[in-house]
């Protein structure tokens, strides 16, 4: 029997290929390769590349293979672009998975675990952000994420189709062999901003915003290192296959790091200077985000171990020190 990983040459998804292997398990990776890379899949995973919303596609895929659970990471990601390009984003986020979950109705394959996301709250009326907040999504990544969540629930009421639906706010990190990490084209996210700017790619970095209700006036968000995160979802998948019903968790450290403590760690791990520029704030930013794990932990067993910011910060350095062109410009 085989985990069927979505989105495996992503970022998060080769991780996650990366720790299922090591736990002795058979892995078959899809992937579009529209923002993963080839060189991310690890080399004993069976890979097939298509598009989850080809049927077709799909049917080849678990008839050849002996699926027996899928994790899903595949999705168009970009806040600011799904703004822009929200039936781009409904298609491939919302349409794509109707179609897994079509194909996982035809093969009879009963679990899924589905990376989901902390945009599914918008801006939350009470921090830490517990799974008991309303969700009230300000974009269209987010709304996306939250509807697939709500398809699942009705597939469970249908065709006793068990997920489970984790929610998080900031990944960041890298394997800490160094032989995999993060390559965003464009890259939004703001350690691998930080890392490129101490290896001198950008003259600076910008602060948006340093007139906050933070200490130190900076935005404050919660970061998880992707290995714990990756653990979390193994976790959550052997929830599933004993007996587990179906439902959401937050991921994240339940606490935060603002902007500036991220800067200051960075300079601490690279020796580099770092030049700051300040910005104005952009829209929607809240002041302070971040996500209570509290059920993760008492349901799943879920116990982050690498929490340090500085932990994280180092485990992605030794990725962009030593890959400071990512996989390649092609």
């Amino acid at each position: 029997m085989s985990i069927l990983v979505l989105g495996g040459a992503g970022y998060i998804g080769s991780h996650a290929v990366y720790q299922l292997i090591n736990q002795q398990n058979d892995v078959v990776v899809v992937d579009n390769l529209q923002t993963g890379h080839r060189e991310a899949i690890h080399p004993e995973a069976t890979f097939y590349k298509g598009d989850i919303r080809n049927i077709v596609f799909l049917r080849y895929v678990f008839k050849k293979e002996s699926i027996d659970a899928v994790i899903h990471f595949a999705a168009n990601s970009l806040v600011g672009e799904s703004m822009k390009k929200p039936l781009a984003y409904f298609d491939n986020n919302v349409y794509g998975t109707q179609v897994i979950l079509q194909a996982m109705t035809e093969f009879n394959v009963k679990h899924i675990v589905f990376s989901s996301t902390a945009a599914v709250y918008g801006n939350p009326a009470q921090v830490p952000i517990a799974e008991t907040s309303d969700p009230n999504p300000t974009n269209t990544y987010g709304e996306t994420k939250y509807i697939v969540e709500k398809m699942m629930y009705w597939m469970n009421q249908a065709h006793d189709i068990k997920y489970v639906s984790l929610r998080y706010f900031n990944v960041a990190g890298a394997l800490h062999s160094g032989e995999i990490g993060e390559d965003h084209r464009p890259e939004t996210h703001l350690i691998p901003i930080i890392l490129q700017t101490a290896l001198g790619q950008h003259d600076h970095i910008t602060i948006f915003g340093e007139d906050y209700d933070t200490p130190d006036g900076s935005p404050i968000r919660d970061y998880i290192h992707v290995d714990d995160l990756i653990q979390a979802h193994l976790q959550a998948l052997d929830y599933l296959q004993h007996g587990g019903a179906s439902d959401v968790f937050n991921l994240g450290s339940s606490e935060g790091f603002s902007v500036k403590e991220m800067i200051k760690s960075a300079r601490k791990v690279t020796g580099a200077p770092i030049l700051v520029e300040s910005g104005p704030r952009r829209d929607g930013d809240p002041s302070v985000l971040i996500a209570s794990s509290d059920k993760a932990q008492k349901v799943l067993g879920w116990h982050p171990s690498r929490i340090s910011i500085e932990t994280i910060i180092k485990d992605a350095w030794n990725w962009h020190r030593t890959h400071p062109d990512g996989y390649g410009r092609e």
